[in-house]
């Protein structure tokens, strides 16, 4: 079975009203953005199901996931660049986590998009839940 993303194009486009990504990328940019949240999440949405999780859940794991594909559409020549930093006539960028940037597992995310993520308590990295 092929895996599915948390959201639909459909809903992206009529729900989410989205307009960063072209409609012939959303299957991908959707699909990537899923299985980053799976990452964030230990894939616990993976093990329990998408529709076993509650429904405050399942609207907040939609909207993250939205948010997060427009956010690795809109920043997708910084995310994909293998350099750390670089600097060109003086001017310099460097790809880490900081006060606004939250990076785990090779994904990186808005801290505040994150902080809604922690709001659904599947990125708890201990046991027992």
């Amino acid at each position: 079975m092929a895996y599915k993303a948390y959201v639909t194009p459909k809903y992206y486009l009529e729900t989410y009203r989205g307009t960063s990504i072209p409609e012939s990328e959303l299957d991908l940019r959707l699909r990537d953005a899923s299985r980053h949240i799976d990452s964030l999440t230990y894939s616990r949405i993976v093990g329990r199901g998408f529709s076993a999780l509650t429904e405050f859940q399942q609207d907040v794991i939609r909207e993250v996931v939205c948010r997060q594909a427009d956010f690795e559409a809109e920043n997708r020549e910084a995310l994909d660049c293998a350099l750390s930093s670089y600097s060109i006539n003086g001017v310099s960028m460097t790809l880490t986590a900081g006060w606004n940037v939250f990076l785990d597992k090779g994904v990186a995310m808005p801290r505040e998009l994150y902080s809604l993520l922690e709001q659904t308590g599947l990125t708890f990295r201990g046991i027992g839940r």
